[in-house]
């Protein structure tokens, strides 16, 4: 029994191979390729599918959470918990909640956005399956990687690599998870 596959990670030498090998990829098949390359490709940015982006809801309820309920705190401790009358002011007087509700609003979305910044990233995260395939090393410096991922639903192997194969790259790795 073979171990278990991330997927087929492809190797090219240059950008305008790499940009040729995820246009075909695309055209050919369904699945979602990932790019890896040392520098910003933009042409690459039309023709990978965009990701989800969860970062401004996460921030939204943070910042709800944050003010609505630093808003309530301050009613209930104001009216229900310890009501003081004081020169005959209303219990409820909200604008004196404001300044604090307001700064907890902010704090709130803030936390919550580097928090989901950091699980979207799949951070904090010491290894990767692709640090195992050594030709990755380069891909910081002067190669260019193309990787369809063995949890997509359309993957089988033998037919991932042909297709792989088929884009004429320096070379094929299986990727271990």
């Amino acid at each position: 029994m073979s171990a278990p596959l991330h997927g087929l990670l492809a190797e090219f030498d240059s950008a305008a191979a790499l940009t040729e090998a995820v246009r075909r990829v695309r055209v050919a098949t369904t699945f979602a390729p990932e790019a890896y390359a040392p520098c910003p490709l933009e042409e690459l940015g039309a023709l990978l599918p965009p990701h989800r982006v969860r970062i401004p809801l996460a921030m939204l309820l943070g910042a709800l959470a944050g003010g609505l309920g630093t808003f309530a705190l301050e009613w209930y401790s104001a009216v229900i918990d310890y009501p003081l009358n004081v020169g005959g002011r209303p219990l409820f007087s909200w604008p004196a909640f404001l300044p604090p509700a307001l700064e907890m609003t902010l704090l709130g979305a803030a936390l919550c956005g580097v928090a989901a910044m950091l699980i979207g990233n799949g951070l904090p995260r010491l290894n990767h399956p692709l640090f195992a395939v050594r030709a990755f090393e380069r891909a910081s410096r002067d190669r260019f990687f193309l990787l369809l991922r063995a949890d997509d639903p359309a993957f089988e192997v033998r037919a991932a690599r042909a297709l792989l194969e088929s884009l004429a790259p320096l070379a094929v790795h299986a990727v271990p998870a």
